[in-house]
């Protein structure tokens, strides 16, 4: 592409204090001009950066393991972002992915997410608003709230990222975690969809709030309908309820 993709302007939001161990950040993607320029920008603020400019490569490097955070971009050559993002899901692997694509439009944000990514930016963005991303992604619970929720035979462990529907652990993404979260901590209580947007994808989220239906689509996929369940409910034109109840599926 011959246009800009990241933009300079407002680059300098603060460094990693106080000296602590560096997040480390795999940047997927053949555009060597935005791969340089996240880069630069990212190890400014006090990551480590690894690079790779096509699918496989990528692939190859995000298996390794060790990576806080993947950046994927979806044109790649020899296997496009949907690929690599479902293969490392189908392998076990919820280290959190951010979508990075010149492609617009809610059919391949909804292709991305489906495959298992847990956010989506799209080309030309700003650099600031990449940082909120990537921030938000690698956020963990305070110190002072608890290290697991229980609801019924439904547990999550948001520090470590693990969740069991009764002994069966279940695989969820980072962003899949942090819904599942803020329902079980109003566990019974509706939770308006603007409040879990605000929650998990920040005030100045300015994407399609429709987001919320295909996360909590993902959540009754891996932990309701597998085990004939029905803990999330849908209160129409207000929100989402979980609830203890574990009832059949109708």
């Amino acid at each position: 592409m011959s246009r800009d993709c990241l933009r300079w302007s407002d680059t300098s939001i603060g460094s990693n204090p106080g000296g602590t161990v560096a997040e480390r950040i795999l940047i997927v993607d053949d555009e060597r001009s935005v791969v340089d320029g996240v880069r630069r920008g990212l190890t400014d603020e006090g990551f480590e950066v690894d690079e790779a400019l096509d699918g496989a490569e990528g692939l190859e490097k995000a298996r390794s393991g060790g990576y806080d955070l993947i950046i994927l971009d979806i044109m790649l050559p020899t296997l496009n972002g949907y690929r690599v993002c479902a293969e490392l899901r189908e392998s076990g692997d919820l280290t959190p992915i951010l979508m990075l694509t010149a492609k617009d439009g809610e059919y391949d944000e909804a292709e991305g997410l489906e495959t298992g990514a847990d956010d989506y930016l799209t080309k030309p963005f700003s650099f600031v608003v990449l940082m909120a991303r990537i921030r938000a992604l690698l956020r963990r619970p305070r110190g002072d709230q608890p290290t697991a929720y229980r609801v019924g035979d439904l547990r999550l462990d948001p520090v470590r990222h693990r969740c069991w529907r009764g002994d069966v652990e279940v695989g969820l993404t980072a962003r899949e975690v942090e819904v599942l979260a803020r329902l079980l901590v109003a566990s019974g209580e509706v939770v308006p969809k603007t409040e879990l947007i605000e929650a998990v994808w920040g005030a100045d989220f300015d994407g399609d709030p429709n987001i919320v239906e295909v996360y909590i689509r993902h959540l009754r996929r891996k932990v309701d309908e597998p085990f004939d369940a029905q803990t999330i409910e849908t209160v129409r034109g207000v929100g989402y309820r979980l609830v203890a109840r574990a009832g059949a599926v109708s």
